[in-house]
C-alpha cells in the first residue's frame, strides 16, 4: 500500500464499520439509484385510486388536492399539482388548512372550504387516514374523495373512493416509512403506467420527494435513502425546480455542496415557518412557481418568518425551562413532561416539544389554545415510547379525554378541552411511567472511538457525502476524551471549544449548540460528538459537533 493510498484506506474501513453497524454490508448497493426502489404493486388502494384519477382526467374533472400545513405536506402538495398537471389533468388546484381556524386534516370545515371551489374530486396528501368526519362531509356534498396518508391508522378507516397508505391493515407494500410526498410519488408512478404516459418524466420532481422526506423525519429505510439520494443528486447538478434553488439560495447553499442536513436544518424549516406562523399556502406556491423571480421573492419571504419562528422559539423556551426548573431541582420532574401558556403560539408547539424531549431526555407535550377554545398539543417522544400508541392508551383508559389525536411512535398530534388539561397532563405522566419508567432515556447508541489517523477531514467529508443519516440511519456518533484547550460560550447560547487529544500536534476545533456551560481550560472531558465539516467562510475544517460532554475526574 502506497502512502498516498493508506488515507483512503483508512476513510473506507471506517465507512464499511459505519455501514454495517446499519445494516448495510455492501455499500456498493447504495449506489443503484433508482432501480433499487421497491415497485408500487404491493402498495394497497393504487388500482382504485389511478382508476378514479384517470376517469378524472378522461373527463376533465375538477381535482382538489387538499394538503397538510408542514413540509411533507406542501412538498407532496406541490408534487401532486405538478405531476397530475403532466399526466395531463387540465383541472388541478391545491388548499391547505389554516391550523388555527381548521385544524389538521380533513376537517369537516376544510370540506366546507373545499365546496366553494366545487370540485369533483378531493385528493388528500399527507392526511386524511383519520379523518372520518371530514370523509363523511365530504361524501354528504357528493365529493368523491381519495386518501393518500403515511400516518397511522384507527380501528375505523374512513369512507374514500380509495386509500393508498402503505401503513393501513394488510397492506404488504415493503416500506412502511414513505413520508406523506412519498406516497403521492408512488400514485404518480402507478397513474403513469395506467396511462401509458412513459414518455412523462417524474425523475425530475423528486427534489420535492428528498425535501418532505428529510423535513418529516420519517426513518430513511433503505427506499426512502435512495429517494433522498436521487433528490439531492438533482438539487447539487442544479436541477432543482425554482422555489428550491431559492431557498437553497436564501439559506447560503449552492449546487455542488448540498447534504440532507442541509434539507433538514436549513431548507425544512423555512419551508415550515409558513404553515407554523402564516399560511403554507406561501410554501406550496414557492414550490410550484417556475418564475426564478416569483421563487425568491417568496422564499425571502419565507426566510423572514423563519426568523420571526426562531425569536418566538426562544421565548418559549426560556418560559418552558424556567417552569421545569423547579421540578428538577426538587427532583420532582414527570415520566412525561406537559406544558402549555395561553400565549403560546400553536406553530411552535411542536418544535418546543422537540427541544423538551432533547434536553430533558423524555417524551414532552406543549399545548397552546386554538380559536376554538380547546386545547391544540403536538408532542415529540424518545426512541423507547411510542407516542401514538401511547395516547390510544390514554383515550382507552379516560373515555373523552383526548377529543382527537393522530401521528407515530416519535411524534403526534391531539386536542383536549382546557378544562380538561391538568387532568390529562397526569394521565400522560402515568401512562409514559408505566410504559417505560420515570427516569430520562439513556443514549446507549454510538460508534466508538475514533484513533488518531482516522481523525481527519477525509473522514468528516466522506461522512457528509454519506448516507444519507436521519431518523433509522443515524449519523455517526462518535465518542472520545480530550483536554480541554480553550472553552467560552459564544452568543449566550453556543459552547466553542478547542480540544486535545493523545497523538495529536493541533487541537480539534469544537462546537456545543445550546450549551451555555463552559468546562475549565485544562480540565479532561468525555465527549459525544458528530465529526463534521465546518465551511465557514468557504474554507473547510475538521470540527466537533458535540452532543454532550462530561467531565472526567482526575486519576489518582
Amino acid at each position: 500500500m502506497t502512502a498516498r493510498s493508506a488515507p483512503t484506506a483508512i476513510v473506507e474501513a471506517v465507512l464499511d464499520r459505519l455501514y454495517a453497524a446499519r445494516g448495510v454490508g455492501d455499500r456498493a448497493a447504495e449506489t443503484r439509484g433508482l432501480a433499487a426502489l421497491a415497485v408500487p404493486d404491493t402498495l394497497s388502494g393504487l388500482e382504485q385510486a389511478t382508476g378514479a384519477l384517470a376517469e378524472a382526467i378522461a373527463r376533465g374533472e375538477r381535482i382538489l388536492v387538499i394538503g397538510d400545513y408542514d413540509a411533507d405536506g406542501a412538498t407532496g402538495t406541490a408534487l401532486a399539482v405538478r405531476g397530475l398537471r403532466r399526466l395531463g389533468a387540465r383541472d388541478v388546484h391545491y388548499l391547505i388548512p389554516d391550523r388555527a381556524r381548521e385544524g389538521y386534516g380533513l376537517s369537516a370545515a376544510i370540506v366546507a372550504r373545499a365546496a366553494t371551489l366545487e370540485p369533483q374530486w378531493i385528493l388528500t396528501v399527507d392526511n386524511g387516514i383519520n379523518s372520518l368526519e371530514g370523509a363523511r362531509a365530504a361524501c354528504d356534498r357528493g365529493l368523491r374523495l381519495i386518501i393518500t396518508d403515511h400516518h397511522l391508522p384507527g380501528p375505523t378507516l374512513p369512507e374514500a373512493v380509495a386509500i393508498v397508505n402503505p401503513n393501513q391493515p394488510a397492506d404488504r407494500f415493503p416500506s412502511k416509512a414513505l413520508a406523506g410526498v412519498g406516497v403521492v410519488l408512488y400514485v404518480l408512478i402507478a397513474l403513469r403506467r395506467r396511462l401509458a404516459a412513459d414518455h412523462v418524466s417524474l425523475a425530475d420532481l423528486l427534489d420535492l420527494v428528498a425535501l418532505g422526506t428529510i423535513a418529516d423525519c420519517v426513518p430513511l429505510d433503505a427506499n426512502n435513502r435512495v429517494l433522498v439520494r436521487e433528490g439531492l443528486r438533482r438539487m447539487n447538478a442544479g436541477r432543482a425546480c425554482a422555489g428550491i434553488e431559492a431557498l437553497l439560495l436564501v439559506s447560503g447553499r449552492r449546487p455542488g455542496r448540498i447534504y440532507a442536513q442541509d434539507l433538514g436544518f436549513q431548507i425544512g424549516p423555512r419551508l415550515n415557518a409558513a404553515g407554523r406562523l402564516a399560511d403554507m399556502s406561501v410554501g406550496v406556491r414557492c414550490l410550484l412557481t417556475d418564475d426564478r423571480a416569483e421563487a425568491l421573492a417568496l422564499a425571502r419571504e419565507l426566510d423572514a418568518l423563519n426568523r420571526e419562528r426562531r425569536e418566538r422559539e426562544a421565548q418559549m423556551q426560556a418560559e418552558a425551562s424556567a417552569h421545569l426548573a423547579v421540578a428538577v431541582e426538587a427532583d420532582t420532574l414527570s415520566a412525561g413532561i406537559c406544558l402549555m401558556e395561553p400565549h403560546w403560539h400553536p406553530g411552535v408547539v411542536g418544535i418546543l416539544a422537540g427541544r423538551l424531549k432533547d434536553a430533558y431526555k423524555r417524551p414532552a407535550i406543549v399545548f397552546a389554545p386554538a380559536d376554538d377554545g380547546s386545547l391544540r398539543g403536538s408532542g415529540r417522544s424518545v426512541p423507547t415510547l411510542n407516542l401514538r400508541d401511547t395516547l390510544a392508551a390514554i383515550g382507552e383508559r379516560h373515555a373523552g379525554l383526548i377529543r382527537q389525536f393522530g401521528g407515530h411512535a416519535a411524534a403526534a398530534g391531539l386536542t383536549v378541552a382546557e378544562d380538561d388539561y391538568p387532568r390529562f397532563a397526569a394521565a400522560f405522566a402515568d401512562e409514559v411511567e408505566r410504559r417505560i419508567g420515570r427516569g430520562p432515556f439513556v443514549d446507549a447508541r454510538g460508534d466508538g472511538v475514533l484513533q488518531v489517523e482516522e481523525l481527519t477531514l477525509a473522514l468528516a467529508s466522506a461522512i457528509r457525502a454519506g448516507g444519507p443519516w436521519g431518523n433509522g440511519f443515524p449519523e455517526p456518533l462518535f465518542e472520545g476524551v480530550f483536554g480541554v484547550v480553550e472553552a467560552a460560550v459564544v452568543k449566550e447560547a453556543h459552547l466553542r471549544l478547542r480540544l486535545a487529544m493523545d497523538g495529536r500536534d493541533e487541537p480539534l476545533k469544537a462546537v456545543a449548540f445550546r450549551c451555555k456551560q463552559a468546562p475549565p481550560i485544562g480540565s479532561s472531558i468525555a465527549v459525544r460528538y458528530y465529526l463534521g465539516v465546518d465551511d465557514f467562510g468557504g474554507r473547510e475544517t475538521l470540527c466537533l459537533y458535540v452532543a454532550e460532554w462530561s467531565a472526567v475526574s482526575p486519576g489518582p
